[in-house]
């Protein structure tokens, strides 16, 4: 009897073992389809927050070029209006003074003060306005070689049509040398035929008389004085050039006469410009040689050319562009590292450049350079 008791009692103990392991199993089983599907709809949403954010990080990017493109469009139509007020006024009287901008000159040098109307002499040209980037290169007479034709087929070569069509290319010819002047005009007419009759580049020349005596006559042959002259001589030349192409364009860039453009250098500048946000910048820097490849906005070239104006016969361009930099930005008693820390956010520089200087021959007789971009 004990024995069929003891029997029955292990049999129930195993049966109960066997339903307790089969209940174990079965809630491991739901536990572990829980998991995995806690897992899943984790993983699931993990990847709806990444789409979420980088759907966001994408809005935020299509809005902030929307944003910069806006502000852009937003300058150019302010320029445009600014332009039109002054054709309306030009209009008016073909024999008046052309810009009032010109008439500053007479400020700076009072033997312009008996001269009627100052303004250069446009050789090659078709009034082309409203567009959104002027090109200004300064040219005269080199010793035994120019680099002027290089220079314009880099330029304009690498524009694409739209690109053409919304810039101006403008040469001055900073030269009195008659034989020179004809050259480079019979070079523009026979080299760009199709640019010059869609008014997308521009040839003058700047008149003698807008000079000082000191520049007019041969007064030392010291070589410090010559190279004087010759630095000052520039600084009235880029100055002139800036007066006529403000009202053209949004933008200026000046360019000289020897130097490479660098393939899709105008795409690369138009992006860059409209990718910047803030309009506080002073100029932008696609070239670190000299004043080379730099970019003001044109309604701002006003207080560029006064200040240069003022202290032509002390510094080069460059320097002077410099100094300005600092009279407007640095403050007194700031230590120059916090200054020149601020300055990064106005003075913007391009990287890597995209104008290359390739003359050797220097504009300043009798000398050469080799000025290679770092």
């Amino acid at each position: 009897m004990r024995a069929k008791l003891v029997n029955w009692l292990t049999s129930l103990l195993v049966v109960m073992l066997f339903s307790f392991f089969c209940f174990c199993i079965s809630r491991m089983t739901q536990t572990r389809n829980q998991l995995i599907n806690c897992r899943n709809h984790i993983l699931e949403f993990k990847e709806s927050f990444l789409r979420l954010k980088n759907k966001t990080e994408r809005n935020s990017q299509e809005l902030t070029e929307v944003l910069s493109k806006l502000n852009y469009d937003i300058r150019r139509r302010k320029h445009v209006s600014i332009n039109l007020v002054g054709k309306n006024v030009n209009t008016l009287d073909k024999n008046e003074i052309v810009s009032n901008t010109f008439e500053d000159l007479k400020f700076f040098f009072p033997h312009l003060r008996k001269v009627g109307r100052i303004y250069p002499d446009v050789i090659i040209g078709k009034e082309k306005a409203d567009v959104s980037f002027a090109l200004g290169i300064s040219t005269v007479k080199r010793q035994t070689h120019s680099y002027l034709k290089q220079t314009l087929t880099s330029l304009i070569t690498r524009m694409t049509p739209s690109e053409e069509k919304d810039s101006v290319v403008i040469v001055s010819i900073a030269d009195s040398n008659e034989d020179y002047l004809k050259s480079v005009v019979d070079m523009i007419t026979q080299k760009f035929k199709k640019q010059v009759k869609s008014g997308s580049l521009e040839v003058i020349s700047i008149p003698a008389f807008f000079y000082p005596d000191m520049l007019r006559a041969n007064q030392s042959t010291e070589d410090s004085q010559k190279l004087e002259r010759w630095q000052t001589k520039q600084i009235l030349d880029f100055c002139f050039l800036m007066l006529y192409a403000q009202p053209k364009a949004m933008y200026y860039l000046q360019l000289e006469d020897d130097i490479i453009a660098k393939k899709m250098y105008f795409t690369k500048i138009t992006d860059f410009v409209r990718s910047i946000t803030s309009n506080n910048w002073f100029y932008v820097e696609f070239s670190v040689l000299g004043f080379i490849g730099k970019l003001f906005k044109s309604e701002d070239l006003t207080e560029f050319i006064r200040f240069f104006l003022m202290f032509y016969k002390d510094k080069p361009i460059d320097l002077l562009l410099l100094d300005l930099l600092q009279v407007k930005m640095c403050h007194t008693g700031e230590t120059p590292d916090k200054c020149a820390e601020r300055n990064k956010q106005i003075r913007i520089r391009y990287k890597p450049s995209l104008f290359q200087h390739v003359g050797t021959q220097s504009s300043y007789l009798g000398t050469e350079r080799y000025l290679k971009e770092t």
